[in-house]
């Protein structure tokens, strides 16, 4: 029996293998460079995030009366509420604040915006139209 043919047809078998794993290796590098810059992208915009949310506490509220200067407590979420109502007419739940943050739908999150909203309440920011909706004192 004759061996040649069969050895050829392995060796090219072979050959296209070993091309196709030098082309996936390929892929592979150019697919971990792209994840690994975009994982340093996503770092950066964390960085930013903090810093601008580090930096929101600062930002006082204009109050419709220019002689009336309302000044927020000193946490980085309440700009942020703030914000959110700056951009609606409509009642807003403390889900729908988390939901538009990002912060997160468990009880405990939802709760402890629920009370930042009622502080707003206190300093006559927000206005509760109905028990836990609420909306931008105008």
């Amino acid at each position: 029996m004759n061996l040649n043919p069969l050895l050829q047809a392995l060796d090219l078998q072979e050959d296209a293998v070993r091309v196709l794993a030098d082309d996936l290796r390929t892929q592979i590098d150019t697919l971990q460079t792209q994840l690994r810059e975009a994982e340093l992208r996503l770092e950066h915009l964390a960085i930013t995030r903090t810093t601008i949310t580090g930096l929101a506490d600062r930002i006082p509220v204009q109050s419709t009366d220019p002689s009336r200067r309302l000044e927020l407590p000193e946490h980085p979420d309440y700009p942020r509420i703030v914000a959110v109502f700056n951009e609606t007419t409509d009642p807003l739940r403390a889900r729908d604040i988390c939901q538009a943050l990002d912060i997160g739908l468990l009880p405990k999150h939802i709760e402890r915006t629920r009370a930042k909203m009622k502080r707003l309440v206190t300093l006559g920011i927000l206005t509760e139209t109905e028990p836990g909706t609420f909306s931008k004192k105008h």
